[in-house]
């Protein structure tokens, strides 16, 4: 008995050994397979990892440019308005100047104007007062001339009444 208690454990145990070895060799090769399978994933999944990056970093750069050209519009755009207000300004400006100088002009002709009215006006009525004055005093050289011939009227008058020629005689009455 005492050799069937080492041999059965030996017999079981080269048993063992040989699956074990027929398993480790499986073993292996699955782990090769598996360590393969798991480089090949990491190699893809790198790989997906690296393209991901690509196309992030152009879309990225893509966005980047797009926001650049974008700015680069708004700013022309901006700009473009502003020299298109500028030149409206300038225009207005070169307008009003123009009308400011026509109106200048215009303002230099009327009181030219004015002033030749004025002086018409002056003259017009200096002539009226000076022919009002010639009418006043040929009213008063008429009341003069006629108060000069009512007296003198009136002077020969009484000379003619104070004279011999113009007393009738007295006639002596004749009694009956």
């Amino acid at each position: 008995m005492n050799r069937s208690y080492v041999i059965v454990p030996v017999i079981l145990l080269a048993i063992f050994g040989f699956f074990y070895w027929q398993y480790m060799q499986t073993a292996e090769e699955k782990a090769k397979q598996r360590q393969e399978l798991i480089a090949r994933e990491k190699a893809e999944a790198d790989a997906k990892k690296k393209a991901a990056e690509l196309k992030a970093r152009q879309d990225a750069e893509k966005r980047a440019a797009e926001r650049e050209a974008e700015e680069k519009k708004k700013a022309a755009d901006k700009r473009a308005k502003y020299e298109a207000d500028i030149q409206k300004i300038r225009d207005d400006i070169a307008k009003y100047t123009s009308q400011a100088n026509d109106s200048a002009k215009q303002v230099a002709k009327l009181e030219q104007e004015l002033t030749n009215l004025r002086a018409s006006k002056e003259k017009a009525n200096r002539e009226a007062f000076e022919l009002n004055k010639a009418v006043e005093r040929a009213q008063i050289d008429k009341r003069n001339a006629e108060f000069e011939i009512q007296r003198l009227t009136d002077m020969i008058a009484k000379k003619a009444s104070d004279s011999a020629m113009a007393k009738s005689p007295v006639v002596a009455a004749t009694a009956p």
